[in-house]
């Protein structure tokens, strides 16, 4: 073609800079396409030439990691005291949501939920005690996730909370996760009222004893095939959990009926799970928390086992790397508020519960659950294009969680760190939101894309990792 026939053509535009700029060609007229375009990560070249020497290696054992993930079957068999089963649990030890921090550099929801753990456990008499007890060197804080434990929001675990027990039957190895309160005033959320404390005393004195009575009745309660089941009802089980708390509880009312004493608390316990339909969520994160820590410690793989925020930091973990963290700072989500609250209310985005779509659940499902993109004025084109653009980041898909939408195409499952920093492409995570300060709680609820900075981390991690 000539260069006059060219300029006698109208003329399209591929724009792969900001999309402002194909709004304003739009706008005079011309017709542009956008290009989802990101410059690459600023990676040192011989930390990349050692990971992609090593491609092979990395590869074959990607593929030992993710077929443990597939293989696992995490089963609620048990609950217990905190104390009693979780693994390193004392009196004095607080545990927490997301990577190891320091009291003086806790966010404003993990400080009122430790000043509410501190006042349900009778240390303190009030936030004034607490929160000089909580800065006084007494208290020892550690993650939840290095106690085969995870925590939503805040995460706070103290020696006294019941827990729920997930085996992995496939490996023998356990998680273990906290009842959910429900939303708004809650503790996860960092409320501490009198009424946050007396729920936790009702859910140990009174709900604990009757699911503890009737789980052991059950035996076993299969989640894998509960969340398998959800994801086909609407739910991706992390912001959304509705069909898994129904279908949880039609597993579990027989047997608290068959064995519950009193009949007042009976109904009690099945209005509280009926009407939280958060419930499940605190079944959804430890039975993912157990199908991933079983990939722990393989060497060479570049897959991620945790995705993880404390509401200052971000942290992520690599089965090639086992227990070490990799680090960065926590975003605010974007997200719809409350009514009388905005974004400069929002802390930066905390939780465990991101290990959700470390195992192919969450923002990796949500093609199965279009409404949460609601929360940012999203549509249902936009929940199946974030699903789609996280298997471009994965290791492969899932044998059993499956989204029908997409044809019964499995889940995106297994994040590779090597793709994530190839294409500068991060986690998609719904989340809840929490306000800055200790004591009021959740403000809304919304989504995020992981920062960059961890991945990068952990990608010099593992070529560090390979040289050893």
């Amino acid at each position: 073609m000539s260069i006059n026939e060219l300029f006698n053509k109208n003329l399209k535009v591929i724009n792969t800079g900001i999309g402002s700029f194909k709004e304003n060609l739009e706008n005079a007229g011309a017709e542009a396409v956008q290009v989802d375009w990101k410059p690459p990560v600023d990676i040192d070249p011989k930390v990349m030439e050692i990971i992609n020497s090593q491609k092979e290696i990395i590869d074959e054992a990607n593929k030992k990691a993710l077929q443990i993930v597939l293989n696992g079957k995490p089963v609620l068999i048990g609950m217990d005291i905190a104390k009693n089963v979780i693994p390193g649990m004392k009196q004095n030890l607080i545990l927490h949501s997301g990577p190891p921090i320091s009291w003086d550099r806790m966010s404003g929801p993990t400080r009122g939920a430790i000043i509410g753990a501190l006042i349900y456990e009778g240390m303190a008499k009030n936030p004034e005690e607490a929160e000089k007890l909580a800065a006084s060197g007494q208290i020892e804080y550690a993650p939840c996730h290095e106690h085969s434990t995870v925590g939503p929001m805040a995460g706070i675990v103290s020696a006294s909370m019941p827990v729920f027990i997930i085996k992995n039957e496939e490996y023998g190895n356990f998680a273990y996760c906290t009842q959910n309160e429900g939303l708004g005033k809650v503790l996860r959320y960092g409320a501490f009222s009198d009424e946050v404390i007396e729920r936790l005393k009702w859910m140990e004195k009174i709900m604990y004893p009757i699911l503890k009575n009737a789980i052991e009745s059950a035996g076993k309660i299969d989640l894998k095939n509960i969340i398998a089941q959800a994801l086909h009802m609407g739910d991706e089980l992390h912001n959304r959990n509705r069909a898994g708390n129904s279908l949880f509880y039609r597993a579990i009312t027989p047997h608290i009926i068959k064995t519950a004493e009193n009949r007042e608390n009976m109904a009690k316990v099945l209005d509280f799970i009926n009407g939280n339909d958060h419930f499940f969520l605190n079944l959804s994160m430890p039975a993912a928390k157990a199908t991933l820590d079983a990939a722990m410690n393989i060497p060479n793989s570049s897959m991620v086992i945790a995705l993880s925020r404390n509401g200052t930091d971000f942290g992520i973990r690599l089965a090639g790397t086992g227990e070490k963290w990799f680090v960065g700072a926590a975003l605010v989500p974007d997200a719809l508020y409350f009514p009388g609250f905005t974004k400069d209310d929002a802390n930066p985005d905390i939780g465990d519960s991101a290990i959700t779509e470390t195992v192919g659940l969450g923002g990796f499902a949500i093609a199965s659950s279009p409404a949460i993109v609601q929360f940012v004025g999203g549509s249902a084109k936009d929940a199946v294009n974030y699903t789609l653009a996280m298997y471009e980041i994965s290791i492969g898909e899932n044998n059993i969680y499956q989204i029908p939408y997409l044809n019964f195409r499995g889940t995106p499952t297994g994040i590779d760190v090597r793709k994530v920093i190839e294409k500068n492409l991060t986690p998609f995570i719904d989340t809840g939101v929490a306000h800055k300060k200790p004591g009021i709680g959740q403000v809304g609820a919304g989504v995020l894309s992981a920062p960059i900075e961890p991945f990068k981390k952990a990608y010099e991690g593992l070529a560090d990792a390979l040289l050893k």
